[in-house]
């Protein structure tokens, strides 16, 4: 131990010296560098205006062009049942459906979806009124802290229509056939939602029973 006691102010006052000094230090064309970075970064934010219907309901929103449409949901339209878990695309947590297809609402940008239909958990049923996959989740107990949940059964709701309309998986023994909502089809189908509570046989009970196969 040297002894030395600073506060957080004296500390913060120490670092920025040190950082001033270090870029002096650097000579004249890495400063200049240095100045362009630091003016590059207090550039103006750019905003977009973008329309586009949420849970059946018209919005208009002014949003950070940087900004996921993960980020927007739950911190603009305060739509929080669309989780943030790993926030790169590997969890599956964020699942949503855009215009019908289920995609991770992490890796997109919201300015990219103008005049988009977004539909997101809390649009897919009520408490009054679920949709059969929430009741099924619920029945067979497809879920242990929940948090993975909303995105479950979002993908579920979109990997039915995928389904439903013939588009085969890495599982299908034959693509040209028609696919069959087996359990090895909806596990291939679902590997994108990870649930870390391993409660993965009885959400595929779930899935099997609302795709009454």
């Amino acid at each position: 131990m040297t002894g030395i006691r600073l506060t957080r102010r004296e500390l913060l006052a120490l670092g920025a010296s040190s950082t001033a000094g270090a870029v002096a230090s650097l000579g004249p064309f890495a400063a200049q560098a240095a100045t362009d970075d630091i003016v590059s970064r207090e550039a103006p934010v750019l905003e977009s205006t973008v329309s586009m219907e949420v849970n059946g309901r018209p919005v208009v929103l002014q949003v950070d062009n940087r900004s996921s449409l993960l980020d927007v949901l739950r911190e603009q339209l305060r739509l929080t049942g669309t989780k943030k878990g790993c926030d790169q695309g590997q969890c599956g947590a964020c699942t949503i459906l855009v215009d019908g297809r289920r995609i991770n609402a992490c890796l997109t940008l919201a300015v990219m979806h103008e005049g988009a239909s977004v539909t997101t958990i809390e649009g897919l049923g009520t408490v009054a009124q679920p949709h059969p996959l929430q009741t099924a989740f619920v029945k067979h107990d497809g879920y242990q802290c929940g948090y993975c949940t909303p995105g479950q059964i979002c993908s579920a709701v979109g990997m039915l229509d995928e389904i439903g309309r013939g588009m085969p998986s890495f599982a299908s023994d034959d693509p040209a056939a028609t696919p069959q909502t087996s359990a090895h089809e909806i596990r291939e189908r679902m590997s994108g939602n990870i649930c870390r509570c391993g409660a993965y046989p009885n959400i595929v009970a779930a899935i099997v029973e609302t795709s009454g196969a």
